[in-house]
């Protein structure tokens, strides 16, 4: 039986493109996924970053759900230390009426953002901290078991919208363990401590109510293109749109003498690092990538982020990823 593939979203926005025609691609995308039998598409926050329109994640899992039927849409993630577990339960719980049974909400302890950021926020630095007893606070939420005497989500008291704990490090693997979560993994762009982290999270995994046995999710890069040197073309592309993005100016132009500059230097590396589990190429090739990165990963499911730059390039790369997984629509 193939392993269940899903999708991370970003919500891109290319360079020319503006947020409502990133919005409508997004649109675009999972209504695919939903064609070609993938699982979830999960949208994560973002903060201040002119490339991503996926801030406000809740209003976009709204606005997709309404043009789709019933593949799962979610939060990969949340940063919940950006804000009270009250407001999340009321914005899930709302997305759970609205969508029965399609619902996801992962959480993350990472601020999504700079200094700057968090204070437009108004995040209070110390939050993360809190993060265990928030999950906590907000799983009784959910489940109509409040930890707040006297307050309830409405709606959302009772929906049991299920929590997933998103992560990179050891930290995640072990909270997520010791709540009988699931555990999604961010090796997509952090592959440092993957294996390590799946390994303490099932071996220290206890079953909740939520879950009786350990489930992971692996997070993986995709570019697949009908020729394998387009895909190459279209992860270098890739390469040098996120070394500008990471490590250049804000606001200035690049030549292309200027990125190959910097993809030269140690933040060229440091993109590549990040893209180390990257499965590119015709779809034979993206197949077996993908087959032996599940393995490596000890994943029960992989999360893929397409990274091809344009929609249509995108679009066809999903298309191409689910045939050649075999996947199958429900």
């Amino acid at each position: 039986m193939p392993i269940p593939l899903s999708i991370l979203d970003l919500a891109p926005i290319a360079k020319g493109e503006t947020a409502s025609s990133s919005i409508a691609a997004s649109v675009a995308l999972a209504q695919r996924a939903e064609e070609t039998g993938f699982r979830r598409v999960w949208y994560a926050e973002h903060h201040n970053m002119p490339s991503i329109a996926s801030s406000a994640t809740s209003v976009l899992i709204a606005h997709v759900g309404a043009q789709t039927s019933s593949i799962r849409l979610g939060a990969g993630g949340v940063m919940l230390p950006n804000h009270s577990p009250l407001t999340i339960a009321e914005q899930f719980g709302t997305l759970e009426a609205m969508y029965p049974g399609r619902i996801d909400l992962g959480l993350g302890r990472a601020p999504g953002s700079d200094q700057n950021t968090m204070y437009a926020l108004r995040r209070d630095p110390n939050s993360a901290d809190r993060f265990p007893q928030d999950v906590l606070e907000l799983q009784g939420y959910l489940t109509g078991h409040t930890r707040v005497p006297g307050v309830d989500a409405v709606p959302g008291a009772g929906s049991d919208v299920p929590l997933y704990i998103l992560g990179s490090s050891m930290f995640g693997a072990t909270l997520a363990a010791a709540l009988g979560l699931p555990y999604a993994f961010a090796s997509h762009f952090a592959p440092q401590l993957l294996e390590p982290a799946v390994a303490a999270y099932r071996g220290e995994f206890r079953p909740s109510e939520q879950l009786a046995e350990p489930y992971v999710i692996a997070g993986v890069n995709v570019v697949a293109a009908d020729d394998g040197d387009d895909a190459r073309a279209q992860l270098d592309a890739m390469r040098r749109i996120r070394a500008v993005g990471l490590f250049g100016q804000k606001g200035r132009q690049y030549t292309d003498e200027e990125t190959d500059l910097l993809l030269q230097s140690p933040a060229g590396r440091h993109v590549d690092s990040m893209l180390t589990h990257t499965a590119v190429g015709t779809p034979g090739e993206v197949r077996d990538r993908l087959e032996a990165f599940a393995k490596t990963a000890d994943a029960d499911e992989l999360i893929v982020a397409f990274q091809s730059p344009t929609p249509e390039q995108r679009l066809r790369s999903v298309t191409l990823t689910a045939k050649a997984m075999e996947l199958t629509a429900a």
